[in-house]
């Protein structure tokens, strides 16, 4: 038996793919919103990503043409205001030849009567707890994971390290907690 031609057999299967089609129409048109939607969106993002990239790419071209000024005219700072004037804090020993002042960030430093901003660096610059070395890079999730392994006197140790330093409240909480269900165990 000979083949039937090759336009007769590309008929064919453009009706029988028609007919499948249309029995899924039912099923595609539910859901064409949707995809319209969602097409529309992505194509939307898409042209904002580029304009953004064009953007950054002529900001970069045309950088080289417009210095960029150092300081805005408005940008004020407190530092800037005429007539702010910190008061004088009469410390011994500052105006004496010979006397060097310690510096806050040397290890062992003595703090300055009445300087607050030097107690509290001097405060961020110790050492982190002995129990855990690198606590203050742990998420509160790492930390979780390793409460079990500490006694009370461990947590006690971070805790105070905690409220002296950057007195997070899930933090302080947590261990807080901890130590409670251990005292109570």
């Amino acid at each position: 038996m000979k083949p039937l031609p090759l336009t007769v057999r590309l008929a064919a299967g453009l009706a029988v793919t028609a007919v499948e089609q249309a029995r899924k129409l039912p099923r595609q048109l539910a859901g064409l919103p949707v995809t319209v939607v969602s097409e529309a969106l992505q194509l939307s993002m898409r042209v904002q990503q580029r304009v953004t990239e064009l953007a950054i790419k002529g900001d970069d071209v045309l950088s080289v043409l417009r210095p960029v000024e150092p300081e805005p005219e408005w940008a004020t700072f407190d530092e800037d205001e005429p007539g702010v004037d910190e008061p004088e804090v009469d410390q011994p020993g500052v105006d004496e030849p010979g006397v060097d002042q310690p510096w806050v960030d040397e290890p062992g430093a003595e703090v300055p009567v009445d300087d607050p901003w030097a107690e509290e660096e001097q405060a961020l610059a110790a050492a982190p707890p002995a129990v855990l070395p690198n606590y203050d890079e742990l998420s509160l999730a790492q930390l979780r994971a390793r409460l079990r392994t500490l006694t009370a006197e461990d947590l006690e140790e971070l805790l105070e390290h905690e409220r002296t330093h950057a007195a997070r409240p899930e933090f302080t909480g947590m261990l807080t907690r901890r130590i409670a269900n251990l005292k109570a165990q």
